[in-house]
């Protein structure tokens, strides 16, 4: 992970959040379970144990993959510009052959999630939109086949 991790402020604050709580909340949960599981005697037979000691690994596992991208995130404000289309803004397209508007806010990679209308800059609609500005009509080049969106409004 040797490139930077582009994050909104909010997206940060989410991260560090949830590393608070898988260090100072989960991890001692399940040194707690792993202590209680490991009084059921054998551990070569004791499911209670495994599961344990597998959700232990995968919280470790979190816990250093959220470190390292706190420690290389690069937090996007958004840009003086506001009529043009970067991270951290929240745009509204109109979709030409659906004629169906959305409104996305666009985010890094770490952020993106479409059940919440955050898309990455580096998606496709998000790499067709960066840069644009209200009343342009982008190309998106998706796997599946181009596709025209218009730009509607841009805002913070």
């Amino acid at each position: 992970m040797s490139e930077k991790v582009i994050l909104t402020e909010e997206g940060y604050q989410q991260l560090e959040k949830r590393l608070e709580e898988l260090k100072f909340v989960k991890r001692p949960e399940i040194t707690e379970r792993i202590k209680i599981a490991r009084d059921f005697g054998d551990l070569s037979e004791n499911a209670e144990y495994d599961a344990a000691k597998n959700e232990q690994a995968r919280i470790e596992g979190e816990i250093v993959e959220i470190e390292a991208k706190l420690k290389i995130a690069e937090i996007i404000k958004s840009s003086g510009a506001k009529d043009v289309v970067s991270v951290g803004k929240k745009v509204k397209v109109l979709d030409v052959d659906f004629d169906e508007t959305c409104v996305y806010e666009l985010v890094g990679t770490t952020e993106a999630d479409i059940s919440k209308n955050k898309i990455s800059n580096e998606s496709p609609l998000g790499k067709a939109l960066i840069g644009g500005k209200a009343g342009d009509t982008v190309t998106v080049k998706a796997p599946q086949g181009d596709y025209e969106v218009k730009i509607v409004s841009i805002e913070d």
